[in-house]
């Protein structure tokens, strides 16, 4: 009698590689001091409610979307980011992403 054994790939943790980048980046700044996580908690749950989203989360697109837009209000609160910096990094990532090609690394000009 021969034995099979099967192998299976665990699931992603992330569904894209961008969710995992935020997470990480959110960790670090938390653990750099730039905000506690207790207010991390108290303003990501209010984005989750502002943006209607009081239903169980699956950890997709509108879960990191959301978890930011939240990163992004704390920094602009802080003075760490403001608003129209957020705004020139985002078009600079658009057309770095929009202008790599597929399966390529995508580098920001600055």
């Amino acid at each position: 009698m021969s034995d099979c054994i099967s192998h299976s790939a665990p699931e992603p943790v992330f569904l894209e590689p961008w969710h995992a980048q935020v997470f990480a980046l959110t960790v670090s700044l938390n653990e750099a001091g730039r905000f506690s996580w207790a207010d991390w908690v108290a303003q990501f749950s209010a984005t989750l409610r502002r943006n209607g989203l009081s239903r169980e989360l699956d950890g997709g697109a509108d879960y990191f979307n959301a978890w930011l837009e939240t990163l992004e209000a704390i920094l602009a609160a802080a003075g760490n980011a403001s608003p129209q910096e957020v705004a020139l990094v985002r078009r600079d990532w658009e057309e770095a992403y929009l202008s790599t090609p597929h399966g390529e690394p995508v580098h920001l000009a600055r």
